[in-house]
């Protein structure tokens, strides 16, 4: 069984806007509300945990009053791993293993969201996108963490962008922090993550490492890049309506 967290603390001040940035809107649609509806759709197990700031968490319960869902409050911002830290307590007991998505990524297909977790197996799974450039609309995937390759072309670890070297930034593998987790695995583990970077944030990115370190092979799924796109500032919400209406 599993249980799937979506992350939704994040504030919408990139975006120009007060709402948070789940909420800010897609084609007149808050954009979490792509993602719900797609999860709902699959049926799923256990309620959806929802993980939200303090400030937003009323705005977005109202927004999604007719969801079967739940919520859980990130007090701080201190980065992915810590807001999926925070889901812990809610988290189902019968549930084997956690599925985690980002609630500013619309596009997710049902598909994708009930079979991802069913080819899940071992310690940890990931979603990647490959793509052929970073030109045209494909831009919006520039900043984001890289997928580094080992021995056996074996996933050993996510290097986000700000941490990347030149050479690194050129690899076209990236990370749309779509992953799913053995539960007992993953909170056993999640508290031995540091803030020791860049952002000073505790990066949920950094279980891969992780996981590779105690020789876990980590289970990579490619998708389209349309439907892995995320949305964090006006010129990427004006390049998803484009492709939405599409």
């Amino acid at each position: 069984m599993t249980q799937i967290i979506i992350l939704a603390a994040g504030k919408g001040t990139r975006m120009g806007s007060e709402l948070p940035k789940v909420l800010v809107p897609l084609n007149g649609k808050p954009m979490i509300q792509y993602l719900i509806e797609s999860v709902i759709a699959t049926n799923p197990q256990h309620q959806p945990i929802i993980v939200v700031s303090p400030e937003n968490k009323e705005i977005i319960s109202q927004a999604l009053e007719n969801y079967n869902v739940k919520y859980a409050i990130q007090d701080k911002q201190l980065g992915t791993g810590h807001a999926v830290s925070c889901a812990r307590n809610y988290i189902d007991s019968r549930a084997k293993n956690i599925f985690i998505l980002n609630g500013d990524h619309p596009f997710y297909k049902i598909e994708t969201i009930r079979e991802f977790p069913l080819q899940h197996k071992g310690i940890v799974s990931m979603i990647t996108v490959v793509l052929s450039n970073f030109e045209d609309w494909r831009s919006v995937f520039y900043h984001w963490g890289r997928i580094i390759r080992g021995k056996n072309n074996n996933v050993k670890e996510i290097k986000e962008f700000k941490e990347a070297t030149d050479e690194e930034k050129k690899i076209l593998e990236i990370n749309p922090n779509c992953f799913c987790f053995n539960k007992d695995w993953l909170f056993k583990n999640i508290d031995k993550l540091q803030d020791n970077n860049k952002a000073h944030e505790f990066y949920l990115t950094d279980m891969i490492s992780l996981a590779f370190s105690e020789g876990h092979k980590i289970e990579a799924v490619s998708i389209e890049p349309r439907e892995a796109m995320g949305i964090n500032s006006p010129e990427e919400l004006s390049i998803a309506e484009s492709l939405e209406k599409k």
